[in-house]
């Protein structure tokens, strides 16, 4: 018989014992259900989210996962997706750099470190561009391309009217291999190099081009590609 928040005694509720104990004691599944607040008509929110925790496969499959994946799952709607979406959102910015904080780029670990809870996993290549401005602080993201499984098609215009309009005066390229292996291709060395002719012409000076793999990194100006 599944048993409902509504059933425990109020001390033992996933909402009071957080109160009273901190956030830590409680399971996934209980931080979940504080986050969904309510079940439905025919399942308690505890089961809700443990449901949703054995679905994706834990608590990172879940702050993974997309709008169009968690609506699938029987008992989550657009409002619960949505909550989840945002909470996911909020760590994701949280591991990167806090809201408000200035972040100075003065290393190529630097960048990655921006960045690499949020692409190391990605299934698409993405090509992000780092905005900075004359500090080296970073004022600005931009994905300036969204590519198939094995390539990632851009043009320096792409990348540069952004950072035209956001008066950069720097860039740092960051793009993933889903393969998990950074090593750069042919085509990642040409187009950094027609990138950096580029920013020659506009006053925008690429200061570096990073390929994120499965944990690891690499820097096409460390390795002396431009």
């Amino acid at each position: 018989m599944e048993q409902r928040v509504r059933d425990l005694p109020f001390q033992e509720r996933p909402q009071e014992r957080l109160q009273k104990y901190g956030a830590a004691s409680l399971s996934n599944a209980e931080l979940l259900a504080v986050i969904l607040r309510t079940g439905t008509a025919r399942e308690g929110v505890l089961n809700l989210s443990a449901k949703l925790l054995n679905n994706f496969g834990g608590l990172n499959g879940v702050l993974e996962a997309d709008l169009h994946e968690l609506v699938k799952l029987d008992g989550i709607k657009a409002v619960k997706a949505t909550q989840i979406l945002a909470v996911a959102e909020i760590a994701k910015r949280y591991r990167n750099f806090r809201s408000g904080d200035e972040y100075c780029i003065s290393s190529p670990q630097d960048a990655a470190d921006l960045v690499m809870n949020e692409m190391r996993d990605l299934k698409k290549e993405i090509l992000k561009v780092l905005i900075l401005n004359t500090k080296n602080i970073v004022t600005g993201t931009i994905d300036a391309s969204v590519g198939t499984l094995s390539s990632s098609i851009v043009h320096p215009r792409d990348i540069f009217r952004d950072a035209i309009r956001r008066s950069a005066a720097s860039i740092i390229l960051i793009h993933n291999h889903p393969s998990g292996d950074p090593t750069p291709s042919g085509d990642d060395i040409n187009s950094t190099r027609r990138v950096k002719e580029a920013g020659k012409i506009i006053g925008i000076e690429l200061l570096d081009h990073l390929i994120i793999g499965e944990g690891r990194y690499i820097s096409l100006k460390e390795m002396g590609y431009f």
